[in-house]
């Protein structure tokens, strides 16, 4: 039988055909044998490619650093290794480089950046601020350090996520007070911050007991966001501008209003992080003794490590990450879920939260999960009650109120990823059958109805008897 005659025979007893005798026949060029081993090697490189971005580690990430000069890679090497050592794979990149690319047929090639580049005019590749706007709104995390010859690329950006910078190119935050301590007193511009966000979940439950060097550019907040937080604020006393001329007039920014490093978590949870100085991250701020103006007390060590430590835990979801699972519902004494609900009925809600810690999923312990019975408008709000697993849990009476309803927890903290759930589920009427027979609260009508018949009869039976 011919080979051809017996492949159409293996398809009619749908059998597989081994490759080598399908590409062996006449009917399929030898280019076609290429093509094959190609998508073959494809689609067995696809799970080692999609392990980078599972949804179930999301601390597990490729970053890639965008910088002005290589030559930061061994002066910021201290914060590198920080990130390395936490198992991020880090790809560094010039931030001209004409080869770059975040994005591959329509798939991210990295989830975080880093841009440690303030004097880039241009990016190189296919990234501009669009594209970098468009990497944050896919849920993917953004770092941006500027300083004082920060390009408009820089600042557009910065703006774009709620944050404005002096406009003023050559101003510094200056502070005649809250200045650290140096063998030359100079121009008071190397800040020595300690006025933190009171957040354990954005900083750790650790206190950080340095100051930290600051030496840059200070920036405030878009009042129209609400989603941008400071983490480092300057002390009352700052101001900025240029510190070689004179003021003529009032700074733009002075006080506390000043920031000098700010957070901002998206509606989508993913987290930006905006710095005024790319020196805050250097090897030189991080080893540097630090003593405060003012303040007798000396450091051996800045608290420039373990500031930056601590937040990009944060920004990279190593920590303050939740996520909810196993969201059940049912009446009490039953354990499946029913498709509707009839009014009164008493049932019982529950769900799981966990938050990542870097390594696996924790518990999550807390006192302030709400949930809604909503329909328009909450008819019932309870929080949840924890037993400290993980597993938070609540009954009710359903409302005597008929139509669709849902269950809604819209959890927000300071800090913390927005958990946003919703189940929805009908709630009818008693049927014609299901109501009571004799109502108590009806007793007094039974009463007057048999009575006022009773008297009728007695009436009727003396007037026809009586003479």
């Amino acid at each position: 039988m011919k080979l051809i005659d017996k492949i159409q025979l293996r398809k009619l007893r749908k059998e597989p055909i081994p490759l080598r005798r399908l590409c062996e026949t006449h009917w399929i060029p030898k280019m076609s044998k290429l093509v094959i081993l190609c998508v073959l090697l494809s689609f067995s490189l696809i799970p080692l490619l999609c392990t980078s971005f599972s949804s179930d580690t999301p601390s597990e990430r490729r970053v890639l650093v965008l910088l002005d000069d290589f030559a930061l890679k061994s002066s910021h090497s201290l914060f590198f290794n920080s990130l390395n050592s936490r198992g991020f794979d880090l790809d560094f990149k010039l931030a001209d480089d004409p080869k770059i690319a975040i994005q591959r047929y329509g798939q991210y090639l990295y989830d975080s950046l880093i841009l440690l580049c303030p004097t880039v005019e241009r990016f190189g590749g296919s990234i501009d601020a669009a594209a970098i706007l468009d990497f944050v709104d896919s849920g993917h995390d953004l770092i941006v350090a500027a300083d004082t010859n920060a390009s408009d690329l820089i600042r557009t950006i910065a703006t774009e996520t709620g944050v404005d910078f002096d406009e003023d190119p050559a101003a510094l935050v200056v502070d005649h007070s809250g200045y650290a301590v140096s063998a030359t007193e100079g121009d008071h511009t190397l800040i020595a911050g300690d006025d933190f966000i009171k957040s354990d979940a954005i900083l750790g439950n650790k206190r950080i007991e340095a100051p930290v060097l600051f030496q840059g550019i200070g920036h405030s907040l878009n009042p129209s966001n609400s989603l941008v937080l400071k983490v480092l604020s300057a002390s009352p006393s700052a101001y900025s501008a240029n510190p070689k001329s004179k003021l003529t007039s009032p700074p733009s920014l002075a006080g506390s209003t000043i920031s000098l490093v700010s957070v901002i978590q998206a509606r989508n949870n993913a987290r930006i992080l905006i710095s005024g100085s790319v020196s805050l991250f250097s090897n030189r701020f991080f080893r540097s003794c630090v003593q405060k103006a003012g303040n007798p007390s000396k450091h051996a060590k800045s608290g420039n490590e373990q500031f930056l430590t601590e937040l990009s835990k944060w920004v990279f979801h190593e920590r303050g990450h939740l996520k909810a699972v196993n969201v059940q519902h049912h009446k009490i004494g039953e354990a499946d879920e029913p498709a509707m609900y009839r009014i009164n009925d008493d049932l019982e809600y529950s769900v799981e939260i966990y938050e990542w810690s870097g390594t696996t999923w924790e518990p999550y312990v807390a006192d302030d999960v709400q949930v809604q019975f909503y329909m328009m408008s909450p008819y019932v709000l309870k929080t949840l009650s924890s037993a400290g697993k993980g597993r938070y849990f609540t009954s009710f009476k359903v409302p005597d109120v008929y139509g669709v309803f849902q269950f809604k927890i819209e959890y927000q903290k300071l800090g913390y990823t927005t958990l946003s759930l919703s189940k929805q589920i009908p709630v009818r009427p008693f049927r014609h059958n299901e109501y009571e027979r004799f109502i108590p609260a009806a007793y007094p009508y039974y009463g007057a109805a048999f009575s006022m018949m009773a008297g009728f009869f007695i009436f009727t039976a003396v007037h026809l008897y009586n003479k």
